[in-house]
C-alpha cells in the first residue's frame, strides 16, 4: 500500500471483469455505514448547503500529474459541482456506494487524465481517519467495466480500513497490527486473515507494497487468489476478492478463490451493498 498519509493504492495489472444477472438493492445496510462513519465525533467537513467555489482547486499529484480537487459535502455531492467525465465518475461512485456512504466516508475527490499512467485509482485517509480522499485515473473512464471494478475496488478499501475496524491505542494486540493499529476480533481483515492467510507458512508482509515479493507468492499460490495483484497483501486481498464478489454472477466455493468470495456472504450488510452496486453499474456492466 502507497501511503502518505495511510495511502491505499491500487495497480490493478491483469484485472479480471466479471459479468451477470443484476440484483436489486438501492440502499447499503445500515451497519456498514456505522462503520466506515465510526460512530460519533466526527471531524469538520463542509455542510451540504456550503456555497464552496465555482472552479475546482488544482494540484500536481505524482501518478497523475494535473488534478481537479472537490470537497465532498455530507450529502454526497460535490463543490464546486463537477461536470464531464470527473462528474460521470463521482455520479457513478455515489450510485456504487450510495449517498449517505459517500458523504460521510469521502472528504474529497480528486480526478486527473493520465493515459499513460499504470495507476487507475487510489483511496487515502485524512488526519481523521473517518474520512477518505478518492484520486481517479479518468482515463480509466475509457473502459466502463474496468472503472466500475476500479470504484468497487477502492471503496472495499474504505470500509475494510474504518476506524471502527481497528484498535489505534491496543497496547497488546491478539489479532494482526498494522499501521492503522490492532485489527478488532470482528473486522472484516481479521476475519479474512484467519480464514485464508493464517495457513500459509510464509506470507508477504501484511502490509507489503513490493511487487516482486507479491508475484512470487502469486506464482506459489496462484490457485489462491483472484488475481496476481491480490497476492500483495491483505488489504489489497481482500479489495480484489471484494471486486470479483460483486462482479461475478456466480461461484463455486469449492476452491480458495471461490471460498473467499463466499466469504462475503456471511454478512448481510456486503451481500446488500453487492446488490447495489449491481443495480447501480448495470449499463457499464452490460448486467
Amino acid at each position: 500500500m502507497r501511503r502518505p498519509l495511510i495511502i491505499v493504492s491500487i495497480v490493478l495489472a491483469a484485472l479480471l471483469v466479471l459479468t451477470g444477472a443484476v440484483a436489486a438493492g438501492l440502499a447499503i445496510a445500515s451497519t456498514l455505514v456505522a462503520a466506515v462513519t465510526g460512530g460519533e465525533g466526527a471531524g469538520e467537513r463542509q455542510a451540504a448547503d456550503d456555497g464552496g467555489f465555482e472552479t475546482p482547486g488544482i494540484e500536481e499529484d505524482a501518478d497523475f500529474g494535473t488534478v481537479e480537487v472537490y470537497d465532498v459535502l455530507e450529502d454526497g455531492t460535490l463543490s464546486p459541482a463537477a461536470s464531464g467525465t470527473a462528474g460521470e465518475v463521482w455520479a457513478l461512485f455515489v450510485g456504487l456506494v450510495g449517498q449517505d456512504a459517500a458523504g460521510s466516508s469521502i472528504l474529497q475527490f480528486k480526478a486527473g487524465d493520465a493515459p499513460d499512467s499504470d495507476t487507475l485509482a487510489y483511496v487515502y485517509q485524512d488526519r481523521d481517519p473517518q474520512y477518505w480522499t478518492l484520486v481517479i485515473n479518468l482515463a480509466t473512464a475509457d473502459d466502463p467495466e474496468l472503472l466500475v471494478a476500479t470504484l468497487v475496488h477502492e471503496y472495499a478499501h474504505v470500509f475494510s480500513y474504518a476506524p471502527a475496524e481497528f484498535d489505534a491505542k491496543a497496547v497488546s494486540c491478539p489479532t494482526f497490527e498494522v499501521v492503522e493499529g490492532c485489527a478488532e476480533p470482528d473486522s472484516y481483515l481479521w476475519a479474512f486473515y484467519d480464514a485464508f492467510w493464517s495457513g500459509y507458512d510464509e506470507h508477504p508482509d501484511l502490509e507489503n507494497v513490493d511487487a516482486d515479493i507479491a508475484y512470487e507468492f502469486y506464482l506459489a499460490n496462484e490457485e489462491d487468489f483472484v488475481s496476481d495483484y491480490a497476492a500483495t497483501n491483505i488489504g489489497e486481498d481482500f479489495a480484489e476478492s471484494f471486486m470479483t464478489f460483486v462482479l461475478e454472477e456466480s461461484w463455486s466455493a469449492v476452491s480458495t478463490t471461490g471460498a473467499k468470495l463466499e466469504f462475503f456472504t456471511d454478512y448481510p450488510e456486503l451481500v446488500a451493498l453487492r446488490e447495489q452496486m449491481r443495480a447501480a453499474a448495470a449499463g457499464e456492466l452490460g448486467l
